[in-house]
């Protein structure tokens, strides 16, 4: 076996590949831009090598320094992650040219399936079953739109050497295509370093479920069943699970026999993903191959019990595979949740910052009766930079059933606290607790279709603000206590933002708290109360059920969120809460004349200037961060009074690019 391997990756995966590589006794070389020096990685490695500056493509993307880095370590191979080189073919050639081994398929497969217009064309020469497109190259935008008309609206465009969702736009008319076209191979020259384009029909409703496969250099091949990854938001996976809630026995049988067909085909030898586009009647179309490891592994290797990190490494030593397809079985359920450092109140852009605190919830088994895995490349007190992808973390659970799955991760989100920069967590939860997501009705759109106007979070429902209710007097009696200060009072008025419970307060003979919310016949039980003073996580157990609720002190009260509900809420005496129904409300500031920047980034372009006439619609500003560009357009026609950035600028958050008269 090897006895040491270089990871030619960062973040998340590469604390991924080295935890494996520490369990078969394998050594590990991590390479790092400047932007990563201080990394998870970095620290956990046995070796680490300086590559470059932070943007990827002076570091990450440079075969040369890659290469040089395993000739000044003595590593014999080259674990490539994904994104990056991981599907770069002459990278793995020119690995494999100089004696070095490449942990992923052999070079003729990713040329054959890694790139997404030949792989569409030589998967519907072998016969397999694609979506209606055009797989040749497009040089123009006036092109584009003729091939688009002749397809039929809607048209995705897509990256050819795409992928983890970016370099990819749906296109519904002529102006759509006319602006994501030159938009897509923008962002696919800046990501990839390869700004082809091609077109394809896109499905109207869709599921996205992939098939894992397996192959070793002795020409075997099985599938380890299939991902669902339907929640989807800008063509970029949220949540995915395993096995899907759509397929019967039947159908997975036969997306995983074409899925081992096309990898045959190949001569496949690695870990690699088929994906497909499937109808709500169960009809299925090969999409693409990617030829490396998947960013959402873990939830099959959640229901198969197979390490496919491990098996990849165990395939380019040169190992036969292990087992074969009937060895292999679906047992249980697995949801992964990706945090990401996003703001998802201000339509989920980028949030770059310092993650000044970051507390997980505990891995392994949990009392309930759900597993917890947490796959995360950073630590409390790393920077979220603005040159990679915002992951965090993959937050996964597994249960017996799909139902326990979700019920899983809904708790193990509500035990994951995070600070000092935004972060989708509440809206995760929010998906959870969604009845048509826990009924398996998804498709693609889910996210647009159960959040039209963007999230904004949710109204605590009745058991949630009595969650709230309850914390809220705990914590105000632990408070008064540690005071020296107790009441002794019994009544209580608490207000739920602006919703009052007038609450009786009392303890059984286990000193626990026993409240009487409103006109509610039996009182509520708080029991097991883990909290002090400092403390943004309040646990507790109320009527034998467990939560977790995040919460922080405010100058008259707190603010408490639990799951996607977030309030501010207020222990008072009957006669003060009178006092607080009577004020007015704050008027929000008048911004209709600003555009300001809705994520922190660089300013690609502003092409307007002051005393220019601009039409609503029309673009005035583009902010780029994490390789992807935001298009900022007039809300209403105008005059333009000042603009406040120029090209090349770095921006904050809510800092005025535009200013109207």
């Amino acid at each position: 076996m090897f006895k040491k391997i270089l990871i030619a990756n960062r973040g998340e995966i590469a604390v991924r590949i080295i935890k494996t590589c520490r369990r078969m006794g394998i050594a590990t070389v991590q390479v790092y831009s400047e932007a990563d020096a201080g990394s998870l990685a970095v620290e956990m490695a046995d070796e680490a090598v300086l590559i470059g500056p932070a943007p990827a493509n002076q570091s990450y993307l440079l075969a040369d320094r890659i290469v040089e880095a395993v000739r000044q370590t003595g590593a014999e191979a080259v674990h490539p992650g994904f994104g990056f080189l991981s599907e770069n073919a002459g990278f793995a050639r020119r690995l494999r040219d100089e004696g070095i081994a490449f942990i992923g398929p052999n070079p003729e497969a990713i040329e054959a399936m890694g790139d997404k217009i030949t792989s569409k064309r030589f998967a519907a020469e072998a016969g397999v079953s694609t979506v209606p497109g055009h797989m040749g190259l497009i040089e123009s935008t006036e092109e584009a739109v003729r091939i688009a008309r002749e397809i039929g609206y809607p048209v995705m465009i897509k990256a050819s050497a795409g992928g983890g969702g970016k370099g990819i736009r749906v296109a519904h008319s002529d102006d759509d295509m006319a602006e994501g076209f030159s938009a897509v191979k923008a962002e696919a020259l800046n990501a990839f370093g390869d700004d082809r384009v091609f077109l394809e029909k896109f499905i109207i409703d869709p599921r996205h479920i992939e098939i894992q496969v397996l192959g070793d250099k002795h020409g075997n091949v099985v599938h380890l069943f299939e991902r669902e990854c339907s929640i989807q938001r800008r063509n970029q996976k949220v949540i995915e699970e395993a096995p899907s809630p759509l397929l019967d026995p039947e159908t997975r049988a036969a997306m995983g026999a074409q899925a081992v067909a096309l990898a045959r085909a190949v001569n496949y030898d690695s870990a690699g993903t088929v994906e497909f586009v499937a109808g709500q009647d169960k009809s299925f179309y090969f999409l693409e191959m990617n030829t490396r490891l998947q960013v959402e592994h873990p939830v099959t290797e959640l229901i198969t019990g197979v390490d496919l990190v491990e098996q990849m490494i165990r395939s380019a030593w040169g190992e036969t595979l292990a087992f074969d397809q009937d060895e292999l079985k679906i047992d249980g359920w697995a949801i992964e949740s990706r945090i990401y450092a996003e703001d998802p109140y201000r339509g989920f852009l980028p949030s770059i910052g310092r993650l000044v605190r970051y507390e997980q919830p505990e891995e392994g088994l949990h009392p309930d009766g759900y597993t917890v895995r947490n796959d995360s490349g950073v630590r409390e007190g790393d920077e979220i930079s603005m040159f990679y992808d915002p992951m965090i973390a993959k937050l996964c659970a597994w249960a017996p059933t799909r139902d326990e799955a979700v019920e899983g991760m809904a708790r193990a989100l509500e035990d994951t606290h995070l600070a000092g920069l935004g972060h989708n967590v509440p809206f995760l939860a929010a998906v959870m607790d969604q009845p048509r997501f826990r009924s398996g009705q998804l498709s693609t759109s889910y996210i647009k279709d159960e959040f039209p106007d963007g999230f904004h979070g949710l109204p605590p429902c009745p058991a949630q603000a009595r969650i709230m209710v309850a914390a809220a007097m705990a914590m105000h009696e632990i408070l008064s206590e540690q005071a020296g200060d107790p009441s002794g009072r019994t009544d209580w008025v608490v207000l739920v933002d602006k919703t009052p419970h007038p609450v009786s307060l009392s303890y059984d003979d286990a000193e626990a708290l026993e409240l009487g919310v409103g006109d509610d016949a039996d009182p509520i039980r708080l029991s097991d109360i883990d909290w002090r003073p400092g403390l943004a996580q309040f646990r507790a157990v109320l009527d034998g059920e467990p939560f977790t609720a995040e919460v922080a002190r405010a100058p008259d009260g707190f603010v408490i969120r639990h799951r996607a509900a977030k309030a501010r809420v207020r222990v008072l005496t009957p006669a003060v809460a009178a006092l607080y129904a009577r004020l007015p409300e704050k008027q929000a500031a008048d911004t209709s004349k600003l555009v300001l920047s809705p994520m922190p980034g660089l300013v690609v372009a502003i092409p307007v200037e002051p005393g220019q006439e601009v039409k609503a619609g029309e673009t005035v500003a583009i902010i780029e961060a994490m390789k992807m560009q935001n298009i900022l357009k007039a809300e209403r026609d105008g005059v333009v009074k000042a603009v406040s950035a120029k090209a090349g600028d770095p921006v904050a958050a809510d800092d005025v690019l535009v200013e109207f008269a």
